[in-house]
Parts: C-alpha cells; structure tokens; sequence
C-alpha cells in the first residue's frame, strides 16, 4: 500500500508539472518582417551540412522535406528551357525589380497558372553591377551568414507554401501584413482595387517619395506622391495619393491587447501606419503623424524591441522592421539581416524574469519576407478566381516559425500567405477570425498548425550569430530604410 502511495503521489506531482506547463493561449506575438527573397534564393543551405543533405530537399517534398529546388531552375529563354543556378553574396552590389510588372513577366501566367520560367525578364540595376542571369542567384553562404536562419528553421518551425499575398512590392505588402488589405477603402477591396506599387513622385526630379498621410499632394507648387491602383481586369490605369481608411488588426483588440510597430522611419514605405488616415492623423502633406494611436504606437528606432523585451515593456502584437542595414534587401544590406532576427528571438528566448516566467514560454514567433524582390522560386502561387485573382497571390516567400512548442524541425505544408498571421492572431486573441473583411476572409489557414500547446515547453537553445544584441543596441548609424524606392 506505502508503494502504490508513492506511486500515485509521483503520478500526481507530474501530472501537475505538465498541467502548469501548458497554456490555452500566448499571451505575445512578434512579427519580425523581412525584406525580398524566396526560399530557393536564400535557403539553399536546408539541403546541404550541417543543416540537411540533398535527400532533405524536394519539389515534391513529403512531410519531412523542404520545398527547394536546387538545379534545372526554370527559364523559358534558355536552350532547353532550363538553367543552372549560381551565386550572390547576401549584402549584393545590385538589385532585381518586383513591382507588378515583373511579377507578371516571371510568372509567365498560362490558363490560370503560372508557368514559373519569366524570371528572366525581371529587371536588374544598376546595369554595370549586375552579372549574367542575375535572377538565377541562391545566397552564397559559405562564411555561414545565413547560419541563423537555417538554425532557426531547423530548430523550429518551416513553412514550405508560405506566399506573399500580393503580386508586388513592399509598400502593399506591408498595407497586407497590417490591415489585410492594401485597398483605399473597404468598398475598394471588395471591387479588387488595390495599391499595387511602391510610391511615385512627379514634380521635382529625384525627390524621395515619402508614403501614407503625410506625403506631398502637388499643392503649394510641391511634387505629387502618389500609389498605382489595380483593378480588375489587372489593369494599373489610375493612381491616388497614398492615405487610407479601413479598418487595420490593430482596431480589432480588445481594451487589454496592446500593439506595437517598430520601423525605421515615419514616411517608409515600410511603415504601415502611416498610410492609414485614423491613425496617422497627418498634420498635412508634407507634415507629421499626429494621432494618438500613432504616438503611443509607432517606434522609429527597431532596435527598441530589443530595449523593451529586456524590460518588460513587450506588446501584446507586435510588428518589427528593420533598418536598411539589417534588411535582406538586395544591394541595400550588409549582411547584418540574420544576426538582427537573432537578436531579437534569442532576447524574447533568454528572457526569464518577465511576467513571472519569462516572455519565452508565452510568445509566438513569425519571421517571414515582405515580397520575393525579383528572385526566382520554382513553386508557383494559387491564383485565386474572380476579380480578386488579378493582384492576389502572390510569389512564395520563407515563413519560420519559432516558440517553446514547436517541435523541432517541424515542416508544414498548408499553403499560407500573410493573411495567415492575421488569422493566428485572431485565433489566439479571441477576435472572430476573418474579421477585418479583407485577406484574411479569404485565408483558409491560421498556422495553428506550427504549435503544440498540450506540451511542456521546449527549453531555449540560444541562436549563434556573430552580431549580438548590444551591437545593435549600441549602433549609432544612421537608420537607413531597406530601400530606395527606385526600381531598376
């Protein structure tokens, strides 16, 4: 009888351990935005030591595979209608194009689908930096910069069908990751009319366009900023000045969820907010972002995340964009983009101290890239049907997944796109998911799929990098944007 005591209590006390382990929710999610690439441009190093080996690589990967292809890229303008990629530095001296235009060229799209062999007619610039087929390019990582994603998505969580939800660049990407759509209106998006570039400027010559609410609108003898529309039947015949009002994720919390938007800059194309009029509350063209949403909620210094992780002060949602430097942006970067996304997973990962039991046991990690910036990527996007298939989806873009219950190496193959993150916030907040109206109604998927919550947490294996925190605490370089706004 005294053995079978001891044997319940044993029972009973580890019973309790799991239970307290385990939560129903996060109580933090962190969307760490990145900037133009594909999954076969910059994670070729899945398929090779020590990350993986050929076999761990496929085109038709099964639940254990990564979705890359490693050779025989497409390209309908070779003999043979195939060539054989090469490789470019991760900080490289040129830039491919991604506006829609290229899109529609790369895709080459043939009854409903695209063929995938275009990318050869994306632009590239500055011409004397550019090599040949600059398009066929994987990120040479034989110093290992590229390391810690490929720690990160190996140690946790891939999505091997991520995708952009727009056939485009940056600016409307970003308008998607924030608000669900990058449409001037509601009524807009239910028409399929969509921001569908970067910002364009006319009035003064090589003047900067700054985005959103506080952009020049032509009066007062100033340039005219404005954003191509598309609207069905794919068109780009008419532009708006680029100030919005629909409603954005961040309308959607509840009193006691808090958000926060780290970018580098107020008039960045990065910067979602300030393109939405309710939050931004513009002084003028020309002026300033005056709102209170805007104030107590935009930070133009990314490395703040990393401050306010170390001092308990993280938001509820949280969106972090780099600075140029620490961007993957072609021709833009030094190289700085990994060890900025370790920094950032290994402060929320070491900490501790935070809310009793530390910020890694309750937060949801999501490190994904804004658009596929002209690379090429063998997997071809799900037009969707109607009107709204004119702009979305969009080229396929990495997704890792990182938290203390993803089981390590975990691969998913549901196809995603940015709505995706949208959905999982819902999910996990407690917000009718599907809410905001716009692609995230549309969305099928919630990447609940990248967690196990019935499980004790996993502990925190820190991620190596060669730039640590306090570097990026401690960098007094001027904040650069991750681009230029110019397409080659």
């Amino acid at each position: 009888m005294k053995l079978a005591a001891q044997g319940l209590l044993l029972f009973w006390l580890a019973s309790t351990t799991v239970v307290h382990a385990q939560i129903s929710k996060f109580q933090h999610v962190v969307v760490i935005f990145q900037e133009n690439r594909t999954p076969d441009n910059l994670f070729q190093g899945l398929c090779v030591p020590p990350y993986g080996k050929s076999s761990s690589c496929s085109t038709t990967p099964s639940s254990t595979q990564y979705n890359i292809q490693t050779s025989n890229w497409l390209d309908n303008k070779s003999p043979g209608g195939t060539i054989q990629p090469a490789t470019v530095p991760l900080a490289g001296p040129y830039d491919l194009g991604h506006s829609h235009s290229d899109w529609v060229g790369m895709c080459d799209l043939s009854a409903g689908d695209c063929k995938m062999d275009g990318a050869s007619l994306v632009k590239c610039g500055p011409a004397k930096a550019c090599p040949s087929n600059p398009q066929f390019r994987y990120v040479d990582n034989s110093q290992g910069i590229v390391n810690p994603y490929l720690e990160m998505a190996t140690q946790y969580g891939w999505a091997n069908y991520m995708f952009q939800t727009n056939q485009g660049p940056s600016f409307p990407a970003h308008q998607f990751i924030f608000g669900g759509t990058s449409a001037p209106t509601a009524l807009d998006d239910s028409k399929a009319i969509f921001a569908s570039e970067n910002m364009q400027n006319s009035g003064i010559g090589g003047l900067k366009a700054v985005a959103g609410c506080t952009a020049l609108d032509g009066s007062g003898g100033t340039s005219s900023t404005t954003v191509a529309l598309i609207q069905p039947p794919g068109t780009e015949t008419k532009s708006v000045y680029p100030c919005f009002e629909h409603e954005t994720m961040a309308d959607l919390f509840p009193p006691k969820v808090t958000w926060k938007y780290y970018a580098p800059s107020a008039g960045s194309i990065w910067t979602a907010p300030n393109a939405i009029q309710h939050i931004c509350m513009s002084s003028g063209p020309g002026g300033k972002c005056t709102g209170p949403e805007w104030t107590n909620n935009v930070d133009l210094t990314p490395a703040d995340v990393l401050e306010d992780i170390a001092n308990c002060n993280l938001r509820s949602v949280n969106w972090v964009i780099p600075t140029g430097q620490n961007s993957d942006h072609a021709n833009d970067n030094d190289g700085g983009g990994p060890s900025w996304v370790a920094a950032v997973v290994n402060a929320i990962g070491n900490n501790t101290t935070c809310e009793t039991t530390g910020y890694w046991k309750n937060t949801a990690i999501f490190i994904t890239w804004d658009d596929w910036g002209g690379w090429y990527d063998h997997e071809p996007p799900t037009i969707l049907t109607g009107n709204q298939g004119d702009y979305q989806f969009g080229f396929r873009v990495p997704l890792i997944v990182v938290s203390a219950y993803t089981p390590k190496g975990h691969i998913n193959n549901a196809r995603h796109n940015f709505g995706s993150i949208l959905r999982f916030i819902q999910h996990n907040f407690g917000i009718e998911e599907g809410a905001l109206n716009f692609v995230d109604e549309r969305t099928t998927t919630d990447l609940t799929g990248f967690f196990e919550l019935k499980t004790p947490p996993r502990a925190f294996l820190e991620i190596s990098a060669p730039k640590k925190a306090e570097f990026f605490l401690k960098d007094k370089r001027p904040a650069t944007e991750p681009d230029n706004d110019v397409e080659p």
